[in-house]
């Protein structure tokens, strides 16, 4: 998720953002990339590029799918309420429900296709034992169904307008803009001398002075070049109809990302026990090992040669103290005691004083938030910081903790080379990826040469 964010978010503990993106005005290119540069303006250009005539060309579909939809719609919902009182009605509902359904599959494809709107396929219906009874009782309950069925009867009339109104602009645009080129078709084969804009019995105006072609190109050019935009603010309301009406329910969605979020805090929590298992083996416990065998070897010498026994439990003494810091160490990992003791401005004052460049904190919270939220914005900090002494080449750092409304708000700056990703891969990525877990944002502005700004956002949940 790396995002270009400026430097400073916020007018000294001021109001945070969710994100930020910029503009060029020459046309963004893919992510990653840079924008492609258009020598005409988008007012311009637009009836020459692929996407205006992808546009005109759903509308042109829109209007006999549509009306196959509605129609069906229409004869199904009618045969079926009118057989409501057999057997028959209910499953004939289920079905013709079902067949929706599948419409609104042609239909997300279609506007992934032609709008380059990707909906997700909402959720599957199963029924609980498998029989047709359960599968028809699930099609009946679930309200994608029902949001299916209203699509099929809602976007007809709109499909309707929205062809009326882009085929009439597009057409007399086209036309008007070309009549200098056909104007001669009236006096070869009709007898006239162009196309009459005006005529009663004692007079008729016709186009065909040069003014006049000229002016009539030019209101063709006009309406071709506002044509595009018609056609797109009228697509508008399609891209709502699709996505509100024919994806997930905003329920599903939050489902599936909170289940989601759960492999991530899961598969985290994982690694983090496989780190503590892996620093106690090779650490502290692996000394203990060695202190155990030296106090053995101490005691059998105490009786034969006293003064190596010294030596060697003084040797021991020094294993200990080594191997109680790296139980520290290791404890201050898990979760150290200045956090819950002291607060956020403490022990983060602890941590920049163990960075290798030096770090101001600046903490201006008036309340602590809860214990979870804490502890993470703690180890991105601490994290933030092992990546400025590890890879930034900096001489100087800041950490920046503020609350606005209802989200925590932490920045680390520092004025080091710069060129930190977000990528998949990078320890930023699992970073990001720890933050979306508590419905969090890790963003990130690092050009070249620096500096480099990594801002993250917690909900509050104090």
């Amino acid at each position: 998720m790396a995002t270009a964010y400026g430097p400073d978010t916020r007018d000294h503990k001021g109001s945070g953002t969710r994100g930020h993106s910029g503009h060029t005005g020459q046309g963004a290119g893919p992510q990653g990339q840079a924008p492609v540069k258009h020598f005409l303006p988008a007012a311009l250009r637009a009836p020459l590029e692929a996407r205006s005539w992808r546009e005109l060309l759903y509308v042109l579909l829109s209007l006999p799918l549509s009306t196959a939809m509605f129609v069906f719609a229409i004869a199904m919902t009618s045969v079926s309420a009118g057989l409501l009182i057999t057997f028959i009605g209910i499953p004939l509902l289920a079905v013709g429900l079902a067949a929706c359904r599948g419409f609104g599959v042609m239909e997300r494809a279609r506007a992934r296709g032609l709008l380059k709107l990707d909906v997700a396929e909402p959720v599957r219906v199963r029924g609980k034992s498998g029989g047709p009874m359960s599968w028809i009782g699930a099609v009946l309950k679930s309200g994608v169904s029902w949001r299916h069925l209203l699509y099929a009867l809602l976007h007809f009339p709109w499909a309707v307008f929205t062809f009326c109104v882009s085929v009439t602009f597009w057409s007399y645009g086209l036309a008007a803009l070309t009549y200098p080129l056909w104007q001669w078709v009236f006096p070869v084969f009709a007898g006239i001398d162009g196309l009459q804009l005006y005529g009663d019995r004692t007079h008729a105006e016709y186009l065909d002075s040069p003014v006049e072609l000229a002016a009539t190109g030019a209101v063709g050019l006009v309406l071709v070049l506002v044509s595009p935009w018609i056609v797109r603010g009228l697509l508008s309301v399609d891209r709502l109809m699709v996505s509100g009406l024919l994806g997930p329910s905003a329920l599903s969605a939050r489902v599936t990302e909170l289940e989601s979020d759960r492999g991530v805090v899961v598969d985290t929590a994982a690694a983090d026990l496989r780190r503590i298992e892996r620093d106690l083996h090779d650490g502290a416990q692996a000394r203990l090992v060695a202190l155990a065998m030296d106090l053995g070897l101490a005691k059998e010498k105490l009786s034969d040669d006293p003064e190596a026994a010294a030596r060697m439990v003084d040797e021991a003494h020094g294993e200990v103290k080594v191997a109680l810091q790296e139980l520290r160490d290791l404890a201050r990992g898990i979760h150290p005691a200045v956090l819950t003791d002291r607060g956020l401005d403490a022990a983060l004052s602890a941590i920049a004083s163990r960075c290798t460049v030096p770090v101001t904190v600046e903490v201006d919270l008036d309340a602590r938030p809860a214990q979870a939220i804490e502890g993470i914005a703690y180890f991105t900090v601490s994290e933030l910081l092992q990546n400025v002494s590890k890879h930034a080449r900096a001489t100087r750092a800041t950490v920046d903790v503020w609350r606005t409304s209802d989200r925590l708000m932490l920045q680390v700056t520092d004025n080091g080379r710069g060129g930190a990703s977000a990528a998949a891969g990078s320890g930023l990525a699992g970073l990001t990826e720890r933050l979306e877990a508590v419905d969090g944002v890790l963003v990130v502005h690092s050009p070249a040469g620096g500096p480099t700004t990594v801002t993250a956002e917690l909900p509050w949940r104090g």
